[in-house]
């Protein structure tokens, strides 16, 4: 099983360390920098964000795109917002106009406030997977179909659709952690997306997916999203990490925003807090940010040397993780601090295993 990283490009370089919220203004220097930076630093994609008050995530990664000669991108997508026959020519279009680099990942839906935003009040979140199914169904439809299609479901009535511009390889990444999500996921996901949860967590969940995915005879993989912390030592890594999180908690503070009482509205989100009840989980798992700002998204991460990091990733490798999307606190700088101190070394142990496994079989 090869191995593959996942890099972040989230409009500009700021974090949860420079502002009590991350703000989605764009920054056109810091996406060409950051495009560059993670090509350079041997990144397979970088995931492109959704959200009601952030830039298009696909402009921003056709933009990327035609910067690049390598570089994947993962364009975060909200289904129910576009026509799915709309939507899928959109990203048809720009997987040929990158050269088959591109993969999107369904985001169902956020808080129901945040909805809102984007004209979605009528729908509770069963609904939303519902739409989500459907809206898969007819964008794979799209995608494939020599032959012009109707469709007539609880969302959509499409008649006669056709798209002359298909996809060379367009993998569909899939995130939700409810019963619901998990269902959609075993039918649509060619990658299923976790949060970095303890290994335990993470088991459970890939054993639940595979068993949802084998019932519509497929076998998806599994991304892991961390935020890592590497050091020279140990004790580096660990004082850097506690820095952060002093830094997030002032920043709050400032802002007027809570760090207890969190009741986030996401089956993900609240078994993430569940876990950051202790600050350190497993060998290196750190959840001091997820803590303190309600696991708001990708918040936890493993903490040590570059070799401790990386024997960390393998452990939850060994149990079916073949990709991981892995962002910093300083955006930029720690990107490039992971293409030249992480990825390597993770590469060198997943080559080193699958020799091992190979000698062994042999």
């Amino acid at each position: 099983m090869s191995v593959k990283f996942i890099g972040y490009i989230g409009f500009n370089n700021g974090s949860e360390t420079q502002a009590a919220v991350r703000s989605r203004v764009l920054d056109k220097d810091y996406v060409e920098a950051a495009a560059r930076a993670q090509e350079a630093g041997g990144f397979d994609r970088v995931l492109i964000p959704f959200g009601s008050n952030s830039p298009e995530s696909q402009i921003v990664a056709a933009h990327a795109a035609a910067l690049t000669s390598k570089l994947g991108f993962l364009v975060a997508h909200r289904p129910g917002f576009t026509q799915p026959t709309v939507a899928a020519r959109q990203l048809a279009t720009l997987d040929q106009l990158s050269g088959g680099r591109v993969a999107v990942h369904i985001i169902t839906g956020g808080a129901d406030e945040e909805m809102a935003r984007d004209g979605d009040t009528g729908t509770v979140k069963a609904q939303r997977y519902q739409r989500t199914d459907e809206y898969l169904t007819i964008l794979r439809q799209e995608w494939t179909a020599a032959q012009p299609f109707d469709h007539q479901g609880d969302f959509y009535d499409i008649r006669q659709a056709f798209s002359a511009i298909k996809p060379d390889n367009l993998p569909v990444f899939f995130g939700g952690s409810s019963a619901e999500a998990i269902e959609v996921a075993g039918r649509h996901a060619d990658v299923y997306a976790l949060w970095g949860e303890t290994l335990e967590a993470v088991q459970d969940t890939v054993r639940q997916v595979r068993r949802a995915a084998a019932r519509h005879g497929r076998n998806p993989g599994f991304s892991l999203s961390l935020r890592p912390v590497i050091a020279d030592t140990e004790e580096a890594a660990w004082k850097r990490a506690a820095e952060i999180e002093e830094q997030v908690r002032e920043n709050r503070v400032a802002a007027g925003l809570p760090l207890t009482g969190h009741r986030p509205p996401n089956v993900g989100s609240l078994r993430l807090l569940e876990a950051a009840k202790a600050n350190r989980q497993d060998k290196r798992l750190w959840t001091g940010v997820a803590a303190l700002t309600g696991a708001a998204g990708n918040s936890t991460g493993l903490v040590g040397t570059p070799e401790q990091v990386a024997d960390a990733m393998l452990d939850y490798y060994d149990i079916g993780i073949d990709h991981f999307l892995i962002r910093g606190f300083d955006p930029l700088g720690d990107s490039i601090l992971y293409g030249r101190e992480l990825l390597p070394v993770v590469r060198r142990k997943v080559a080193e295993r699958e020799k091992v496994d190979v000698a062994l079989a042999g």
